[in-house]
């Protein structure tokens, strides 16, 4: 065989492989008319519809399209990095804090929080009901090696279970303690599937527990649970980088956005999903 053909076959080898590794994230859905777009990548509030009814109501005003890719923030945060999406809506405060510091992430506003419940089976092996604090749920969990999903994934939420874990003096391993790698329905569905504790927010649990009635809540109200999101823009040169985006986290701000935050869910579940801003202000550090 010659050099030439040799060549050839391998310059169409790469052509066809190279888009498939350079592409972007994919979108999971997108909302609004266009023709303006810009890109976000949350969980939670796209999960359950949250980021939906936002989207919409902004762009039908501001002529645009969002774009939704499914992350937690772990993963949302490294994607703002590279600059493959505009914005993220996250709740990973200390990551949050280090990223506007290195400055390649602006525009950081609070726009509402939940919080975590300790779900478990009705039975409570691991007798968490009884804990005094976050902690002590999780270290009853270790010593009776009752089952417990860890989403494994560097989410906000496994961030703050990596937290409590700490808080505990504990480093869990062994066969107790599963890591799913899935987000959040998915590890809640499982723990109700495997009869194991898990540390789910609580707009996931009101949508959900109709579907997990294995399942309990056992703790909570520990302030170590509050979970605050903050929206973040990306930034190039000092500035924001879309100005499409930044305009869609002042409407989420905005007293409009916020009352649409404030009721999501009312409606289909019989309680908000979301607290609002002025709420989530007082457990933000």
């Amino acid at each position: 065989m010659t050099r030439l053909p040799f060549l050839l076959a391998l310059t169409a080898l790469l052509a066809f492989s190279v888009p498939n590794a350079t592409a972007g994230p994919t979108v999971e859905e997108a909302y609004g008319p266009g023709p303006k777009t810009f890109s976000l990548a949350t969980g939670s509030p796209g999960e359950l519809g949250l980021l939906k009814v936002l989207g919409e109501a902004y762009c039908a005003k501001a002529g645009c399209r969002l774009d939704w890719i499914k992350a937690g923030s772990g993963q949302s945060l490294d994607m703002l990095k590279a600059g493959a999406v505009d914005m993220i809506m996250v709740h990973a405060p200390a990551a949050e804090k280090k990223a506007v510091a290195e400055g390649w992430a602006g525009c950081p506003t609070l726009i509402g929080s939940n919080e975590f419940f300790l779900v478990g089976p009705a039975a409570d092996p691991a007798g968490i009901a009884k804990a005094a604090s976050a902690a002590d749920a999780y270290r009853r969990i270790a010593e009776a090696k009752a089952k417990f999903f860890s989403r494994g994934d560097n989410s906000g939420t496994h961030k703050k279970e990596l937290d409590t874990w700490k808080d505990a003096g504990i480093a869990p391993a062994g066969d107790w303690y599963v890591v799913t790698k899935a987000f959040m329905t998915a590890t809640l569905t499982r723990a109700n599937d495997e009869g194991g504790y898990f540390m789910t927010d609580s707009s996931t649990w009101a949508a959900e527990k109709k579907n997990t009635p294995k399942l309990k809540v056992l703790f909570s109200g520990d302030k170590k649970l509050v979970n605050t999101y903050h929206a973040l823009c990306g930034q190039k040169d000092g500035k924001p980088a879309s100005a499409v985006a930044t305009g869609f986290i002042a409407f989420v701000a905005s007293p409009e956005g916020q009352a649409l935050l404030d009721s999501f869910g009312k409606d289909k579940y019989g309680e908000a999903l979301y607290n609002d801003a002025a709420y989530a202000k007082k457990y933000v550090d």
